[in-house]
């Protein structure tokens, strides 16, 4: 059975008598007074229940928003993380470079100082040629032309220079001959290529009566073929003839070294 408000049971009861006493109009007339009031109340409450509403979605938006945010806001933290450990890890790696560097500017200087003397009377020259520290001698204080045998004041001054490379008993050195252009074809030398590598040869046997370790010490031959100068003038062909002591850079030391071990050995 369906419910039945108050106005329509009064206004069911005035249809069925057919006739409206004053008294019946006056109460017909409160009762829907009071239901409009009902009605309005129920509108407000209504309008009410809507803004709640609209309060609640506008609140989820903010909340999707906030986290959408937050987020983000991770995911920068995370690659700004990532970026500094990079950056760390990348100053230590140029920390550790410049030090190297610096050892290496240390080494060179430890050179230079200990043939400053020799330097200075103009029997040899220190520099650095392609990153590796060379002492040169010229050949013709050292062996007359077309000689592999050292003179005395050579054989003296070679063994000097030994003495003072026995000192740097961690480092490996490289004995390098060089000849001018002019060719030369004789029984014992066919060519530059036999007269440099015996001159080298010579240097070495002396250095190690000057003290050196025989495991330190190596010889080369280049002949005419690594010119310092031109070979034009009799100053360039005198600055070609020379003799090289040259220490031999420890691979150990450089970056990658342990990559290329690896590979070296298969694994």
């Amino acid at each position: 059975m369906s419910r039945t408000t108050p106005l329509f049971a009064l206004a069911l009861s005035v249809l069925v008598s057919g006739c409206v006493s004053k008294k019946k109009y006056t109460e017909l007339e409160g009762v829907l007074a009071r239901t409009r009031e009902a009605v309005k109340d129920r509108d407000d409450e209504r309008r009410d229940l809507e803004a709640r509403l609209e309060d609640c979605a506008a609140d989820r938006k903010v909340l999707a928003a906030c986290q959408e945010d937050y987020a983000r806001l991770l995911a920068e933290q995370g690659q700004l993380t990532a970026d500094i450990q990079e950056m760390t890890q990348a100053l230590l790696e140029l920390a550790r470079q410049q030090q190297e560097a610096q050892g290496r500017i240390d080494e060179y200087m430890a050179v230079v100082d200990k043939f400053a003397e020799l330097e200075a009377a103009g029997k040899l020259k220190v520099r650095v040629v392609n990153g590796r520290v060379v002492v040169e001698l010229a050949t013709d204080v050292l062996f007359a032309s077309g000689r592999a045998t050292l003179s005395p004041a050579g054989k003296d001054a070679i063994k000097e220079v030994g003495v003072i490379l026995a000192t740097l008993s961690d480092k490996r050195f490289q004995i390098e001959g060089h000849t001018d252009n002019v060719p030369i074809r004789t029984g014992q030398f066919p060519s530059n290529w036999e007269l440099a590598a015996d001159r080298s040869i010579t240097v070495v046997k002396t250095l190690i009566e000057g003290g050196m370790l025989p495991e330190s010490v190596s010889a080369a031959s280049f002949a005419e073929y690594t010119p310092v100068s031109h070979n034009d003038s009799r100053e360039g062909k005198a600055a070609n003839r020379r003799i090289e002591i040259v220490m031999v850079p420890d691979l150990s030391q450089l970056p990658g070294f342990d990559e290329l071990e690896k590979l070296g050995s298969g694994e």
